[in-house]
Parts: C-alpha cells; structure tokens; sequence
C-alpha cells in the first residue's frame, strides 16, 4: 500500500501521479531506442489529458519541455527539440478550452466526455490504463470541488461507466483513487468549523432552573 508521506512531490499536478510514474519508468529504461519509443507515447497521452487537437509545432514543444520537466532533466532520449534550460521557470499547460456539447454529469466538466471517448479508443495496455485512472481522478476532484463533500469511489466508477457507454468499468477492488483530502485539501476556517463540530458534541447546555 502506498502512503502519501511516501510518495514523490508531483512535479507537474495537472498531468496527475499516473503520468509522472510512466515518465520514471521510461527513464529507467536502459536502451535509449526503447526509451525514445517510450518517450513519444507517453507524450501522445499528455497530449490526450490536456485535450490538445492535431497539436502546433509551439504544443508539441511545450509538451516535451514538460515531460524533460517531469523527468527532473535525466530524461535522455532523441526528441523533437532539445531539453529545456532547467534555470528556465516551469510553465502550467493551458487553460483547457470547453467545447459546446452538452453533458450529463455538468460538474465535470465538457471536456471529460471527449477525453473518456478518446480513452474508450486507446489500444489495451498501461497506458491505457493510465489514461482512465488520470481521467477517474479529475472527476474525483472535479465533483469534490462542486460539492465541498466527501465522495466514494465506486461513485465515480459508476458515472465514468455510464459516460463510456459501459466501456469502461473500474472496480474498488482493483483499482484506488487519490483521497479526497489530497485532491482537494480542505481551508483553515473548514478545518475550524469540522473541529468545531466535533468539540460541541451536539450537547445542550442544562438549564439550572
């Protein structure tokens, strides 16, 4: 079981744990042909989760500067443009644009329906697989944030399966996302009243008469 005192800082949030993990795995790898091949998919599923369409020369670039970024510069592959300077500040990847079709779960978001179609698409493997457990966990945090409430799994399996069509079918006892409180860390003042709640009890005050 891992622990999140023991995980590795996400480097990159936007792009989830699922990615930074296949960015270590292909710098581990020990021939370099191999580790290019390795390189240009796990970009192609960057790509994906930032919903970037027939990308530009300037995405292309900014997605690479991101997976050498992810990699902590020890990624040594034949890319399409050189490693980034690391004094060079990190840049977040662009604000995702919502297209106009309408969706059944509004508080995830336009763009999780043609990101689950493209997952539904994806050839059966790891990436794949890391592709749907980078989209389960934006809508875990997606609906945490819509409703300030806790949320169980099996929940968001249910409505990930029922936006696939029921291609695509999750289960708790193979498969774990991030805890809510890690998602979306909770404020200062919701931790005070939670404590607040607690202290009180629920009890009244005994009148002396």
């Amino acid at each position: 079981m891992e622990y999140n005192s023991t995980r590795d800082k996400l480097i990159i949030p936007e792009y989830g744990r699922n990615i930074q993990k296949m960015v270590a795995y292909t710098v581990g790898l020990s021939d370099k042909e191999e580790r290019t091949r390795a390189a240009h998919e796990v970009v192609r599923v960057m790509a994906q989760i930032q919903g970037i369409k027939g990308e530009s020369e300037e995405q292309k670039h900014k997605l690479w500067d991101h997976l050498f970024i992810i990699s902590d510069f020890k990624l040594d592959v034949d890319a399409p443009f050189e490693m980034p300077d690391k004094d060079v500040p990190t840049v977040k990847p662009e604000k995702i644009d919502y297209n106009e079709k309408r969706v059944k779960y509004r508080h995830y978001g336009k763009n999780i329906v043609s990101m689950i179609e493209k997952a539904v698409d994806y050839e059966e493997g790891p990436e794949k697989e890391a592709f749907i457990m980078a989209i389960a966990n934006h809508m875990k945090k997606a609906y945490l944030t819509w409703s300030r409430d806790s949320v169980a799994d099996d929940l968001i399996f249910e409505n990930l399966s029922d936006l696939s069509g029921g291609k695509i079918n999750l289960t708790t006892e193979k498969h774990r996302l991030i805890e809510s409180h890690v998602l979306v860390p909770k404020t200062p003042n919701q931790n005070y009243q939670s404590k607040k709640k607690k202290g009180s009890g629920g009890k009244q005050k005994r009148s002396k008469y």
